[in-house]
Parts: C-alpha cells; structure tokens; sequence
C-alpha cells in the first residue's frame, strides 16, 4: 500500500514536471509495469538460491561494469550506460542489489561480530565495484555502493575498535579521495557549503530548488501550478530535483505524506528482517531497506541544501528506468524471504 502510494504520486508529479507530456506519462507507466513485475517474479525465488548465486551475480555485475568503460554509451559528459539498441540501462544501479547480497553472504555463516580479516574482504568486495562507478564519473551511485556495503557491517556486527580503526583510515584517506574528485564535483561540494557564491553556476541548482520548496507554505500551490518549475527555473525538474517539483505543488502537507510513505516502507522491511529465519536474510533485508531510506535521504538533503548536488534521484518517482526496477526488485527479494517465513510457520 506504501509502495502504491509513493508510486501513483510519482506517476502525478512526473506528468506535471514534464509539462504535461503523454509520452513521458505512457514511458513512466510503462516502466512501473516492468518493475512491478520484476518485483513479483523475484518473489517468487527462494533466498536460498539467491544467497547460492549471490558471488556469481557479483562477479558478473563487476564484470559489466567494466564492459560500460569499453564501450558505454556517453551522455551529458559520463559513460554510465550501455545501449542495447531497445533498451538502454545504467548497469551500475544492479550494483545496488549485487554489492549488499555479496556482502551478506560473505558474513552469513562468520561468527558475530566479525573478524577483521572478514571486515577487510568486505571493503574490497565495496571498493572495487564504487572505484569503477567512480571513473565513469557517478559520484552518487558510488556513495550509495558504500553506503549499502556499511549498512550490511554494521548489521553482520562489527566490534568498536574496528569501527574505530575504519573511520580513522577513512578519515586519513579524504585528502587523496579529495585529489581524485573532479572539478566539478569539488565546486558542488564547496557549493552545498555556500550555494551563494555562485548563483549563476555551481549554487543555481540549489538556490532554485530551495526558493519552491519555500515558496510552497502548508498545501502548496497545486498541481500544475508550480511557478518555479513550469517556468524553467527548476533544473532536472523530472529526474534529480523532481523533489523540489513536488514540494512546491504539494507544500507541507504533500511532504509529509510523501515521507510518511516512504517510512513506512522501510519499517515495514525492517521488520521482515527482524524476523528473518536466517542470518543472510536478516543481513541482507535489512541492508536494502536501509539502502532505500539513505536513498530517499540523500535526495532530500541534496534538493533542500544540506548535502551536495550528487546526481542521486528520488526512489520511485524520478523519470527513469534502471533505478526504479533496482529498488522494486529489492522488494521483491525482501518480499521472497516474508513469503518463504510465513511458509514455514
């Protein structure tokens, strides 16, 4: 029902912020479908085959990563995509899926809390696959790898003074990370700390995006009627900043109704991990649901100005197709390991 909700108010704003485009209505209809089908067939798989298969899925989805900087497709300055010639998909959102369930399965039979040796295995396991979406450039998507591969750690059980030790050498190693950013990434990080600077460049996305969402008051200024996007202001208004789209016509009220449902979602996970009957399916469960709140979080933060401008779209209703059958296949395999429990009791 959550999940019903989140997707008819994309359907909605998705129809707004393109200016009422049929076309891009019926593409959208089209891909909520393909993911809903997508979520009911993976369903339908025992996590047992999954966990089994999880290390092959891994490797392949590296694997293809690799093909798309040989000969992806190159649009807006990154090579993220490969052309089938009917379809073209970002092969670095299956990395989503693949990065968290490699990582359960590497912890799943490990005593808790893990060895930091295994701890180890599981940073390479996340650095290998966000080192390659690093260099095509798509900084958002290689922040999310990292963040699902934590959230799966920190869920494995991970000791303090392991904890400590990570954060301390990730702290260390910010400098070089920072040397390795592009320009126009370190001038979106600097931008989030004062949009201002530069309002005309760097800070217009987010000077624009903060200007709807405060104009909106409590019920916002309806549909359709949102001065800020339908007068071009708005940027990527139906893709990365479609938030700011929604806000404005929604207001307060939309908002919260909006972040309620997506709460819901990821509670309604969680507890299926909670109740997990094994430890790959609570690791795992609980590491996609996880994944999908940071998402929703990441977005809102990045639209509203307190993270930077990362390119990282709002689940389940940004225009787009790769992402949206990602995270509805996660639901599937969250809603595969509720069936399977519900089964056996």
């Amino acid at each position: 029902f959550s999940t019903g909700i989140i997707l008819f108010c994309g359907v909605f704003i998705v129809f707004s912020a393109s200016g009422g485009s049929t076309e891009i209505l019926f593409h959208q209809g089209i891909r909520i479908a393909i993911a809903i089908i997508v979520m009911l067939g993976v369903a339908q798989i025992d996590p047992d085959v999954i966990r089994r298969w999880s290390p092959a899925i891994y490797l392949v989805t590296v694997l293809i990563l690799i093909l798309v900087l040989a000969v992806g497709y190159v649009g807006k300055g990154a090579q993220r995509w490969l052309d089938l010639g009917l379809v073209r998909f970002q092969p670095a959102e299956l990395m989503k899926l693949a990065t968290p369930m490699m990582v359960a399965w590497l912890f799943a039979n490990a005593p808790m809390p893990t060895s930091f040796g295994r701890l180890m295995v599981a940073l390479t396991i996340v650095v290998i696959p966000a080192g390659l979406v690093m260099v095509q450039p798509d900084l958002g998507t290689a922040i999310m790898l990292v963040i699902s591969a934590i959230c799966a750690v920190v869920l494995a059980g991970i000791r303090w003074r392991h904890l400590i030790i990570l954060t301390a050498a990730a702290a260390a190693a910010l400098p070089f990370l920072w040397s390795q950013l592009r320009g126009y990434q370190k001038d979106r990080i600097l931008a989030m700390l004062d949009p201002w600077s530069d309002p005309l460049g760097t800070g217009y996305h987010t000077i624009q995006a903060q200007i709807a969402i405060g104009s909106a008051g409590v019920s916002g200024k309806g549909w359709f009627s949102g001065s800020q996007s339908h007068l071009d202001f708005v940027p990527e208004r139906s893709t990365d900043f479609i938030f700011a789209v929604f806000a404005e016509e929604f207001g307060f009220v939309g908002i919260i109704v909006l972040l309620g449902a997506y709460l819901l979602v990821t509670g309604r996970c969680m507890r299926i991990a909670y109740q997990a009957q094994d430890h790959y399916c609570r690791i795992l469960a609980g590491a996609l649901a996880l994944t999908f709140f940071f998402y929703v979080f990441v977005n809102v933060g990045m639209v509203s100005g307190i993270l930077p401008v990362v390119g990282v779209p709002l689940p389940l209703i940004s225009y787009g197709g790769t992402s949206m059958i990602t995270l509805m296949a996660a639901f599937g395999i969250i809603m595969g390991m509720h069936r399977r429990r519900r089964l056996m009791a």
